[in-house]
């Protein structure tokens, strides 16, 4: 099983975004998530460190600049969706990689206190 590291620049991304109330409160995860071809689309046009924040995991001894490298999505590349965190949380405790579990948990308290 791979293992992964917490994103930190993520994190701090993803808890800024949230500030600027760049986030949708429901959404269905499995329809909103991006697919290869809008993954591809945002790397053509923002490269990897931006494609990287949007993702909550780093894959231990992955290559940079891969997409083997990011794991754990929670946004549509314009939003930090509540429903990608409450699967990050979900996933991420289902296999005990406990870090990215407490990451993605704490970014969904900050959600809900800032969405109110």
């Amino acid at each position: 099983m791979a293992s992964y590291s917490v994103n930190e620049d993520a994190v701090v991304f993803l808890r800024e975004a949230i500030g600027k109330r760049r986030y949708v409160l429901r959404s269905d995860w499995g329809t909103v998530q991006p697919d290869a071809k809008s993954q591809n689309a945002y790397l053509r046009r923002h490269g990897w460190d931006e494609y990287g924040r949007w993702h909550l995991g780093l894959t231990d001894g992955a290559a940079e600049e891969t997409k083997a490298r990011y794991a754990f999505a929670v946004g549509d590349f314009r939003r930090v969706h509540r429903s990608g965190l409450i699967a990050c949380v979900y996933r991420a405790a289902e296999w005990r990689h406990k870090d990215v579990e407490l990451a993605a948990h704490e970014l969904l308290q900050h959600l809900d206190r800032v969405s109110g």
